[in-house]
C-alpha cells in the first residue's frame, strides 16, 4: 500500500490546542472501531452475505461516524469557536463560518 499525501489545509496553519485534544484518545479509540467496522463490511461483501445484514451494519457505521462528527463539531464549538468569540475581530467571523460550513456539510450528508 502507498502513502497517501493530503494538501494541507487553510486551517492547519492555525496554531495552539485544537479543541478536541482533551478527547483525543477516545476520538482515536472511536475511530479504530470505525475502521474494524469497515474491514467487516469488506468480509460480509467478500462473503456474500445477505443484503440487509450488510445494510444494517453500514447504518451502525454511519451512525458511529456521525457521533464522532457531532463530538468534533461540540467541540469545535466549545473550544475554537468560542475562543476566537472571546477575542473578537475577523478570527470570530471566520471561525464561525467555518462551524456554520460544517454544520451545512453533515447535514447534507
Amino acid at each position: 500500500m502507498t502513502a497517501q499525501t493530503v494538501a494541507p489545509s487553510a486551517t492547519d496553519a492555525h496554531s495552539g490546542a485544537h479543541g478536541y485534544m482533551s478527547s483525543k484518545e477516545d476520538y482515536l479509540r472511536r475511530l479504530k472501531r470505525i475502521e474494524g467496522q469497515a474491514r467487516g463490511l469488506q468480509g460480509m461483501v467478500q462473503d456474500e452475505k445477505y443484503c440487509i445484514d450488510i445494510l444494517t451494519q453500514v447504518s451502525a457505521m454511519t451512525r458511529a461516524l456521525e457521533s464522532v462528527a457531532l463530538g468534533l463539531l461540540n467541540d469545535h464549538m466549545s473550544h475554537c469557536v468560542l475562543e476566537a468569540a472571546t477575542a473578537g475581530g475577523d478570527e470570530a467571523q471566520t471561525k464561525l463560518k467555518e462551524a456554520s460550513d460544517a454544520i451545512a456539510r453533515l447535514v447534507r450528508s
